[in-house]
């Protein structure tokens, strides 16, 4: 179930300055591929990465893991509307049923300091689709997996079809998925690891005695927009080092190892900062977005 097979993709139908469709409103469905790139600052990596000045310390680290679930992707069009983004077929990376869709962005390859038995050697670095014909001048999306695909058995393929089927991005069912799971590792940090997963908390059911989850307390889920992003000449980094800022990877003060969304864990105070996620040291957070995401730096765009 953790092979995937890389597969590469060209964008149709776009314009230099914004996505522009060729001709009037009565032109078919318009292509759209958005490229995602692990970055630390200005530099790409991957597993085979070594990468310097991580956290408060400036730590030295290498990347241990690099995936994460997009959902709900819209194109922002020149008049200000959303549209959403209508992913192709269901395949291993691609999920859609009714208004709710997902892509995992998989930018491990199971080499280096990414360990086989969790990792996948196949790899994903798009989210593709089409918009109806016009002209797009920006692109919103959420960083998370929605609630009605979630809270499902990841091993049971009568309820949960790829790419919800992952073990290393399973939490459990009560949980759901890790939205997101990042991590570097020293074997001469205090704690060797430090595992930036994101996810649901405080889910209510558990549908392993019968009883499906109804809510979580905090969703966790990370929305944001990208403002004057085209696909054609840009494409989204997700940099390490603005999330892991003010943090210090090398050692461990909570229960948990890292950041894993915990509401008390104080490594994640300035994780959630990053993610413009509502998270407070006392528990009392929310888990929604401040503001729609607009002060958040994990993602931005940048040149192909």
């Amino acid at each position: 179930m953790n092979t995937r097979t890389f597969a590469s993709f060209t964008l149709a139908a776009v314009a230099a300055a914004s996505l522009v469709a060729c001709g009037g409103g009565d032109d078919g469905p318009q292509a759209v591929e958005i490229q995602f790139a692990a970055m630390a600052g200005n530099t790409a990596i991957g597993c085979g990465s070594t990468v310097t000045g991580l956290g408060s310390t400036a730590a030295t680290g290498n990347v241990k893991d690099f995936r994460f679930y997009i959902s709900q992707v819209k194109m922002i069009r020149d008049d200000g509307v959303e549209v959403p983004l209508t992913l192709t077929a269901n395949d291993n990376w691609n999920y859609t049923v009714g208004s709710d869709s997902v892509t995992l962005v998989d930018l491990e390859n199971a080499t280096g300091d990414c360990p086989a038995a969790t990792g996948t050697t196949g790899t994903n670095a798009v989210v593709k689709g089409t918009v109806p014909a016009g002209t797009y001048t920006g692109v919103k999306m959420t960083m998370g997996v929605p609630f009605a695909f979630n809270h499902t058995d990841w091993a049971n393929p009568t309820t949960t079809k790829a790419p919800l089927d992952i073990q290393a991005m399973a939490w459990n069912w009560q949980g759901g998925r890790k939205f997101a799971k990042i991590e570097v590792t020293n074997p001469a940090w205090t704690s060797p690891t430090f595992n930036f997963h994101l996810g649901s908390t405080g889910c209510i059911g558990n549908p392993a005695t019968g009883t499906q989850v109804s809510s979580c307390t905090a969703p966790n889920r990370m929305e944001f927009k990208l403002a004057g992003f085209n696909p054609a000449t840009q494409k989204v980094a997700v940099d390490i080092k603005p999330l892991l800022d003010g943090t210090n990877v090398t050692i461990n003060q909570a229960a948990a190892t890292g950041c894993m969304s915990g509401g008390t864990d104080p490594e994640c105070l300035n994780v959630f900062k990053a993610l413009a996620i509502d998270w407070k040291a006392d528990g009392t957070g929310t888990g929604l977005p401040i503001y729609g995401g607009a002060a958040q730096t994990l993602f931005r765009a940048i040149a192909k």
